[in-house]
């Protein structure tokens, strides 16, 4: 699948460290705001019980799930018995997130790069609300930094910090690298959220690998000029990651509709990866309401499975 090209997008200038800590704290308080009003019980339901340990056998109660049948200790005791498990006290939520240069695109409200800092922020918060570990691991196309999943105030708010200051060394993007690090990297059953704009080939292998060990949930961060093209004339266009330029006629209806398809091409095959893998995936836009979305998701979550 081909990396599509965008407009040329420039960072913004280096932070000095007033304007870094002034960040932060805005980044808290409306984190701890949406976390208190909004996500802590949703948060917690969501994911309550997708971490079990195995406390004890019993013997079998009618009601019991038969699939959690001893049969060892059955077959030993002549009668049947039960596992028996218990939720597991905190879970590990792990921060996959995308840095490449693409993630510096964005042409309505604000970059790919500031949506994902802010709900990795909320995200984070919501999970230090609830005694959670947290980790990142950032990635372009190799992997750029790890912070390996601690708890508390202070660990969030180093998170923050280096969501708004990280400096990729490359500008391509590598999803299979990411998700292979984070296979190996986290043996304990977690949480892990892929933010990215998926605008990358194809990355099965290694998320299947994932979806089958953890809990994954990618979110798709995307411009709303990644699906179509203003109609302004002729445009010189870049591709972010590799340089590439090239003059299109954003009038002609053929490229409009070129255009288009290739971002429908990468939402069904990045649909397809994530379903394959047991995966959720989330749609969120440069202009439109994140909260609505996560706290739609972790309904949904809440709902007893039929």
């Amino acid at each position: 699948m081909k990396k599509r090209a965008h407009t040329k997008s420039k960072d913004d200038d280096t932070l000095s460290v007033a304007e870094i800590l002034k960040k932060v704290k805005e980044l808290e308080i409306k984190s701890k705001k949406l976390t208190a009003n909004l996500f802590t019980g949703e948060y917690h339901t969501a994911f309550k019980g997708r971490g079990m340990s195995f406390k004890e056998v019993r013997e079998y109660s009618a009601g019991d799930d038969v699939r959690f049948i001893d049969w060892n200790v059955s077959a030993r005791m002549n009668q049947p018995f039960s596992k028996m498990f218990e939720e597991e006290r905190e879970l590990t939520m792990m921060l996959l997130v995308d840095i490449s240069a693409s993630s510096l695109f964005g042409t309505v409200h604000q970059r790919k790069k500031d949506l994902i800092t802010e709900v990795c922020a909320v995200l984070a918060f919501s999970a230090v609300n609830n005694n959670d570990k947290v980790g990142v691991i950032f990635f372009s196309d190799k992997i750029e930094f790890y912070i390996p999943p601690k708890k508390g105030r202070e660990h969030v708010l180093y998170i923050v910090r280096e969501l708004l200051t990280v400096k990729p060394k490359n500008k391509g993007t590598n999803l299979n690298e990411a998700v292979r690090f984070f296979n190996n990297a986290v043996k304990q059953k977690s949480i892990a959220f892929i933010l990215s704009d998926f605008m990358v080939e194809q990355y099965d292998d290694p998320l299947r690998v994932a979806g089958s060990r953890h809990d994954v949930i990618g979110i798709k961060v995307y411009d709303k000029m990644d699906m179509d093209l203003p109609e302004v004339g002729l445009m010189q266009i870049e591709d972010l990651e590799t340089g590439e330029r090239q003059w299109i006629d954003t009038n002609d209806k053929m490229v409009q509709y070129n255009y288009h398809q290739q971002f429908v091409q990468n939402e069904e095959a990045c649909k397809i990866s994530f379903r394959k893998s047991g995966a959720d995936l989330l749609y969120l836009r440069t202009d439109e309401d994140y909260v609505k979305v996560l706290q739609k998701f972790f309904l949904s979550r809440m709902k007893p499975v039929k």
